[in-house]
């Protein structure tokens, strides 16, 4: 086989130990290879790195589980190439699984090219997914409060929750407080309801005359202490989010010749017009890109694209252009900008997005017939993020995505009908970052529309399964 890289190396990333074997090609055709292991510890890691250099490798590929590859791949990057391979893609081909022979089996996959990289962003954006991680959990725990909140009150006989609908709320706040003193009658917390709550005095009185204990009382406290804490640590990790995004923001600098960096056509529609709502398979042969200057007199003028290539849009300008989209506001943009990026030029097409997500179909077929699977492995917190804001976007009255969740729910149930709406929302975030044109509205009706004589056959079946005999007529176009 071809030979690649003739100076390269694999690791065997552990916690406690590295294994890694060195391979350079000799001038006779043959290989010298040489294995050692290594600590973790930051001096361990930079004899590694003179143990590579030692060589003159340029190559270097890593498999590893959990995150032990991370202080390995950031202390080695920027001296030589990294590939972070994907243990279950290495366990597909066929060798020897002990450390070191891993290790050099490795080494020898690399060399003749038999490996593919998974996908590191760079240091920026691995810090930005940091701070959005760390974000995210503390919601979560800020939620598991609430709830714990409400388990206290629930044990007092206080219904507060039956009439604010937000626990976390100014006015139930301070009628929390007040509770927590015992010093105020359930008619003067009352009166500490603020905006519409006023309207519901004696709803409030009843809902908040109760038995609250000491114990009670101390549980509270307790747990509205930690629920302020948790409150000022997610302000602090958003304020330090949309600093990290406006130093990521700043112009790029301009290549010296731009259409190079240009992608090539997409022949799939314009975003908001059709979301995709299966894999598109291959892409199609790149097409013709609109010439940058114009045309010598008398000549055929230059083929016109729906849209036109550009560079990414920074991070910024890619939360404006997510932000009309149903379901998805600030805070879920930069969840999803942090870990897909601001360039979806680095993903084939938007079903290669959707797979690395881990938010698409599986696909598992034998003997010609297509077996049910579950969605492969794949981002989780991006994952997260496309959820939260399908459960947002089937809400929005008169959406595509609405129709598209009340569909599927029908025949797969709730949990389906909102992964395929997050798939389908996936697919629009793709195509507004790629084209940068903002978000159309499909509208309510866009799937009835797409295909009618379908729809009407559906509506009918529908009927006489209700008993009814139905008959179709076609009805005369309205004269302008």
């Amino acid at each position: 086989m071809e030979l690649l890289y003739h100076r390269c190396a694999a690791l065997d990333v552990h916690k406690a130990s590295v294994v890694a074997c060195r391979l350079r090609t000799l001038p006779s055709g043959g290989k010298e290879q040489e294995i050692q292991s290594f600590g973790t510890t930051t001096p361990e890691l930079l004899r590694l790195l003179d143990w590579l250099q030692a060589w003159g490798v340029t190559h270097v590929a890593m498999e590893s589980t959990g995150e032990y590859w991370k202080p390995v791949y950031n202390l080695l990057e920027g001296h030589v190439e990294l590939l972070l391979v994907n243990a279950r893609h290495v366990q597909q081909v066929p060798g020897r699984k002990t450390d070191v022979k891993d290790a050099e089996w490795l080494a020898d996959l690399l060399r003749h090219g038999l490996l593919k990289a998974s996908f590191v962003p760079g240091r920026e954006q691995r810090d930005l997914r940091d701070l959005t991680r760390q974000r995210a959990n503390l919601v979560a725990e800020r939620t598991r409060v609430v709830n714990r909140i409400q388990k206290v009150l629930e044990s007092a006989n206080i219904k507060l929750a039956t009439v604010a609908t937000d626990l976390q709320g100014v006015s139930a706040q301070a009628m929390l407080a007040a509770l927590v003193k015992g010093e105020a009658s359930p008619e003067a917390m009352a009166e500490l309801g603020r905006g519409r709550m006023q309207e519901k005095r004696e709803e409030l009185e009843a809902a908040l005359t109760g038995n609250v204990r000491e114990h009670q009382r101390f549980l509270l406290a307790a747990h509205l202490e930690q629920l302020a804490f948790l409150n000022r640590q997610i302000d602090q990790y958003s304020a330090r989010i949309a600093a990290q995004i406006n130093r990521m923001s700043a112009p790029p600098a301009l290549a010296g010749t731009e259409a190079a960096e240009r992608p090539a056509a997409d022949p799939s529609p314009p975003a908001g017009t059709a979301p995709p709502a299966a894999d598109p398979g291959p892409p199609a042969a790149p097409g013709p890109v609109a010439a940058a200057t114009p045309a010598p007199p008398g000549s055929a003028p230059a083929p016109r694209l729906p849209w036109t290539p550009l560079p990414p849009p920074t991070y910024r300008a890619a939360i404006a252009l997510m932000d009309p989209i149903p379901g998805v506001n600030s805070v879920g943009a930069e969840n999803v900008l942090a870990e897909l990026g601001n360039d979806m030029r680095q993903y084939p097409s938007a079903a290669h997005a959707s797979s690395w997500t881990g938010i698409a179909p599986g696909n598992h077929q034998s003997g010609g017939k297509r077996q049910a699977v579950k969605t492969p492995p794949g981002n989780k917190a991006l994952r997260r993020a496309l959820v939260i804001a399908a459960h947002g976007a089937v809400r929005t009255k008169d959406s595509y995505f609405g129709v598209l969740y009340r569909r599927v729910k029908g025949r797969r149930g709730h949990k389906r009908a909102i992964v395929a709406v997050a798939h389908a929302l996936l697919g629009v975030i793709y195509y507004v970052l790629l084209r940068q044109q903002p978000y159309e509205e499909l509208g309510a009706h866009y799937l009835d529309e797409r295909q009618p004589e379908k729809s009407a056959k559906r509506l009918v079946r529908r009927l006489r399964e209700l008993g009814y005999e139905v008959t179709l007529e076609a009805r005369e176009p309205v004269a302008a």
